[in-house]
């Protein structure tokens, strides 16, 4: 199918609004498909802000500051996805927008290397005590001593979560001859050498250090704390570069000053600013050992750069030919398009006979369905329909009044 058919509305028309000074790779993935109204923000927008601003808007991107509430997603009437670019998609209301048939996409590995090569990093910095070197150093203390430092070859990491990150880890820290253990809630097949343990407490009593890579939801809130922290092997250290709910500060202090714990590195904190430059504070700042970073665990160039391309590919994917891989709301459907038919894509809310009706409205007018798809998930069903060029107006009519429809796009 050539290229100018693939939308039928007019891409001069479409909005597009990327927040958060997403990458110029994105913007540029949109320019050249000719979606010339892309406009790019540096910063995060307020609830209040982004109502107003969304209204428009037919695509938003965002990282990981702007907050979609169910009220963003109330205002944004011409809205049909989102794209996260950034690992999480916790900053959307979900359920919202799976209510309002908008599709929501993120880019859970582009930055995986970005994270894993940063904990290597602080692993061999925190376990040579180069903080507290580097310290002394500044204020003109000269620090040469091999006392507490060691090397990270013969020493077990253990990993909390073994997913796209922490099997990257994995593989680095065996790379250099460290022993890899790690925790998850499913069996996964170990990278090289690494084993699957059990439990927490056994994980934590036989590391050397800790790195967590877990998301935020409620199993994780919290679950670093005074108890699983006594669990652990006395001079440990301990990494967290996944979300900032899992870890008790307070409790993560009292393990570093009682010597508990030799050393820390943290990135990611339960309160964050909204912006470079604003105020900030932790239970943690001040400690000897301790690594703080402001949440720039997949903050290179190069996982921007990937991020951007792979979350507005998806994007572009969607609002041309109705593909939906990838997406976390609308569920995921991936179809070819069909020469000499016209695409209609309708998002209704899973209830019984919906599919039927369709099919009932369009063979009442002797609309022929060319190819028809469907796939639903808990909240709403996603049907893609080929249907006769001649009779699309018509057939798109029909849809449009079907009963729990959430959603009609005629695509082209």
């Amino acid at each position: 199918m050539s290229q100018k058919k693939l939308t039928s509305y007019p891409k001069e028309k479409i909005n597009i609004l990327l927040l958060e000074n997403i990458s110029d790779a994105a913007v540029a993935e949109f320019k050249d498909a000719g979606y010339v109204n892309t406009r790019k923000i540096t910063g995060a927008l307020s609830e209040e802000d982004l109502i107003r601003e969304v209204k428009d808007v037919h695509l938003l991107g965002i990282r990981s500051k702007t907050q979609v509430t169910a009220k963003v997603l109330a205002a944004a009437k011409k809205l049909q996805g989102i794209g996260c670019f950034c690992i999480g998609t916790n900053q959307v209301d979900l359920k919202s927008a799976t209510e309002h048939g908008v599709a929501v996409f993120n880019a859970p590995y582009s930055n995986t290397r970005s994270v894993a090569e940063l904990v290597i990093g602080l692993s061999i910095m925190l376990i040579r005590r180069i903080p507290d070197k580097n310290i002394a150093a500044h204020k003109g203390v000269w620090m040469k001593e091999a006392t507490g430092s060691y090397e990270l070859r013969g020493k077990t990491i253990g990993i909390v979560g073994y997913g796209n990150i922490g099997s990257q880890v994995s593989v680095l820290a065996e790379a250099l001859g460290m022993n890899v253990l790690y925790y998850d809630v499913e069996t996964k097949l170990p990278m090289g050498n690494a084993s699957q343990i059990r439990t927490i407490k056994d994980l934590f009593s036989q590391s050397d250090i800790i790195s967590l890579h877990v998301p935020s939801n409620r199993s994780t809130a919290n679950m670093i704390n005074k108890e699983t922290l006594g669990f652990v092997k006395k001079g440990a250290i301990f990494i967290n570069y996944a979300r900032g709910e899992v870890v008790v500060l307070e409790d993560l202090r009292d393990a570093l000053e009682s010597g508990q714990l030799s050393g820390a590195a943290i990135d990611v904190f339960p309160v964050e600013p909204e912006k470079n430059g604003a105020a900030f504070s932790t239970p943690l700042q001040g400690l000897a050992n301790v690594i703080l970073t402001p949440h720039i665990g997949g903050s290179t160039e190069e996982a921007q750069h990937n991020i951007g391309l792979d979350v507005s590919s998806k994007m572009l994917n969607y609002l041309e030919k109705g593909a939906s891989f990838g997406s976390h709301t609308v569920p995921a459907i991936s179809v070819p398009a069909i020469e000499n038919t016209h695409r209609i894509l309708h998002i209704h809310k899973n209830v019984p006979g919906v599919l039927s009706e369709i099919n009932s409205a369009l063979s009442s007018k002797n609309i022929n369905i060319v190819g028809q798809y469907l796939k639903t998930n808990e909240q709403i069903g996603y049907v893609v329909l080929d249907v006769d060029s001649k009779l699309s107006q018509e057939a798109f009519a029909l849809l449009k009044d079907v009963n729990h429809t959430i959603k009609t796009r005629m695509l082209y």
